[in-house]
């Protein structure tokens, strides 16, 4: 054994005397030395040799706790099983401030109409919903909506949508809900807040002892009238996301690229921007020129760890005037994942569906130049859907 390790260590001795000295000239780059086999030296077996071994972490486990699906963040072990909620989530100016989006651990924001200078909406998807103590306000929802609330086997929580979502038995037309046996909903039932605002905008999830309730249900309540299982049922697909063990970092991707402030130009109405902040490791976001404030949460700002930019196309319905649309989510595309400060293209693909509605498929996000799955941190996740005619419009900082 000792004439086996004296010969690697003359061997890469010899290596390195080939490399030249101070002011020599520069040599070609170091080969990695391998190691010298002695092949008239049969190990001595009657020995002990020491063995370099790499004892693995063991996972950490915490008592009564589980990391979440949805943001791998420890959570309560009595919600592993428990659906999540999906609300819409209204963004007029006149809707702000918005009321418990902090506690969203997933938070789309999607066109809404082609009309409004193209206004967005949120649909915040929720896994702790017994927590929150306002929460909205709520709006409509549309087919986009349906399609993706199916990826979480999540509850859809809106108020109502146009006849092509909820059906027109006048025109004999089914509605999208009722085609989707995956998509389980609860529509208008939620209380009305005295806010001092139009109709439309007084719409929230609230508890049972809130001074502001007026009428309505709860989402348990919701959920129990309705028949649905709270828990995870037979279209749940699994896991969505795929997270690190640890702080993951972009920058030594190839094409990876700097990314401390993103401005989706293609928001026109509300214009809307996530800002790296350097000291907590998210993205800080802002609309309509501030920094979006939660008031059910100390005026938190809402911000995520990571985002996810895709790059969608969409279809019409007419009339056009009236800028109903659907994004053409069921296929591919590419977009950008950024987490850390820094950014990477990728690619997205969704799969097609059951046509009895009995399935639904999960969007997979992939590094563009790997073609592997992403890894994201733990932390909220934000997700926009980006209409393809004004992608370019986008500015990465």
């Amino acid at each position: 054994m000792k004439k086996k390790v004296l010969a690697v260590i003359i061997a890469a001795m010899a290596v390195l005397a080939g490399c030249g000295g101070e002011g020599g000239e520069p040599q070609s780059p170091v080969q990695t030395v391998k190691p010298v086999v002695i092949v008239d030296e049969p190990e001595v077996t009657s020995e002990p040799t020491e063995e370099l071994t790499t004892t693995p972490e063991p996972e950490e486990d915490r008592e009564g706790m589980y990391r979440s699906e949805l943001t791998n963040e420890w959570i309560d072990e009595s919600l592993q099983n428990q659906r999540p909620i999906a609300v819409m989530v209204d963004n007029e100016k006149t809707a702000l401030p918005h009321y418990g989006l902090t506690q969203a651990d997933v938070v789309y924001e999607i066109m809404n109409s082609t009309a409004n200078g193209r206004v967005t909406r949120f649909m915040a998807i929720v896994k702790d919903w017994g927590s929150l103590t306002q929460f909205g306000s709520i709006r409509s929802t549309r087919e986009t909506n349906i399609y993706l609330v199916g990826e979480w086997n999540a509850i859809l929580c809106h108020d109502g949508g146009p006849y092509f979502v909820m059906g027109n038995s006048a025109a004999n037309y089914k509605g999208l809900i009722a085609q989707k046996d995956y998509c389980d909903n609860l529509s208008g039932i939620f209380p009305r807040v005295e806010n001092g605002k139009p109709s439309e905008f007084t719409e929230y999830i609230v508890q049972d002892d809130r001074s502001v309730k007026k009428s309505g249900k709860t989402v348990a309540e919701g959920i129990s009238s309705k028949g649905y299982s709270v828990e995870y049922n037979e279209y749940y697909i699994g896991p969505h996301f795929k997270f690190s063990s640890q702080e993951y970092d972009l920058s030594g991707e190839s094409g990876s690229f700097g990314c401390n402030e993103i401005q989706l130009k293609p928001f026109e109405h509300n214009n809307s921007r996530l800002e790296y902040n350097e000291a907590t490791g998210t993205y800080d976001y802002y609309e309509y020129g501030e920094a979006h404030l939660d008031p059910e949460n100390g005026n938190a700002q809402l911000t995520f760890e990571n985002l996810i930019i895709q790059k969608c196309s969409f279809s019409v319905h007419e009339p056009a005037k009236e800028g109903y649309f659907i994004y053409n989510c069921l296929g591919s595309g590419e977009g950008y994942f950024i987490t850390n400060g820094t950014a990477i293209d990728i690619t997205w693909e969704k799969g097609g569906e059951a046509e009895n509605g009995s399935g639904a498929s999960l969007t997979v996000f992939r590094n563009k130049a790997t073609g592997e799955e992403i890894v994201l941190n733990t932390g909220k996740t934000y997700i926009a859907l980006v209409p393809d005619d004004t992608w370019n419009t986008i500015v990465i900082k």
